[in-house]
């Protein structure tokens, strides 16, 4: 596990070098808020980076509700009974295997790693604009129908899970890059996943904080160049 830390944000990454697999640390002024909860064997290390911190860990934000960003949730809940855990209303079905689709959602199939016996419940369903700790919830569909990216209002920190993607160069979710096609495979809808990509970059983010891939401080021009990209391979 690779540890980085950028402001307040600690960026724990976990096999960086072959696929990388990204979660936060959010420091508050007194507790932690964890985004995400990588891989089954991750909560170990998750723990052990909060009691370096010095600080509580007290919530559990879901980006999405696949399996590689939820994978030590029921570890974790098992040994943080009192942190909160909270996901879109959303994907809250998708966090309990439920891949139907709305009707006015696009009728693609919900592709990657769905949960088959997470048992963990979420305590709080988000909506665009909730706010935890000092973190704004913005709707961020795409890569899921219920994928949220959560701005750091302090200082405009962004934190998006699989909506862009930076291993490999950075592409908006669905963009297949050779280097490390995944997210792109295991991505909804494209299309919808590019007006996402537009909505993140027109908050002007000081840094982008991806589930897989390195930090990277100002990255408006890089995402308007992924999201160029995008549009033009339709």
């Amino acid at each position: 596990m690779r540890l980085t830390r950028i402001n307040q944000i600690h960026q724990l990454s976990f096999l960086p070098r072959l696929f990388p697999v990204n979660c936060y640390l959010v420091e508050e002024q007194d507790d932690l808020t964890l985004i995400d909860a990588a891989l089954p064997y991750s909560a170990e290390a998750i723990l052990a980076s909060a009691e370096k911190i010095g600080k509580p860990i007290t919530r559990i934000v879901l980006t999405h509700a696949h399996d590689d960003h939820i994978g030590a949730l029921d570890k974790l809940k098992e040994s943080l009974p009192h942190a909160e855990v909270y996901i879109s209303k959303r994907d809250e079905r998708l966090l309990r295997g439920d891949v139907s689709l709305d009707d006015h959602e696009p009728q693609t199939p919900i592709r990657g790693g769905v949960p088959k016996n997470i048992q963990t419940r979420a305590d709080v369903l988000l909506e665009e604009n909730d706010v935890v700790g000092s973190l704004r919830a913005i709707s961020a569909p795409g890569h899921t129908p219920g994928s949220m990216a959560f701005f750091d209002q302090r200082d405009g920190s962004l934190i998006i899970g699989d909506a862009f993607q930076t291993r490999g160069g950075t592409a908006v979710s669905g963009q297949l890059n050779v280097l490390f096609p995944f997210p792109a495979l295991a991505t909804w809808n494209k299309e919808v996943a590019l007006k996402s990509a537009q909505k993140l970059v027109d908050l002007k983010p000081t840094l982008l904080a991806a589930g897989h891939g390195v930090m990277i401080p100002s990255p408006e021009s890089i995402m308007n160049e992924a999201i160029l990209k995008a549009k033009k391979k339709g």
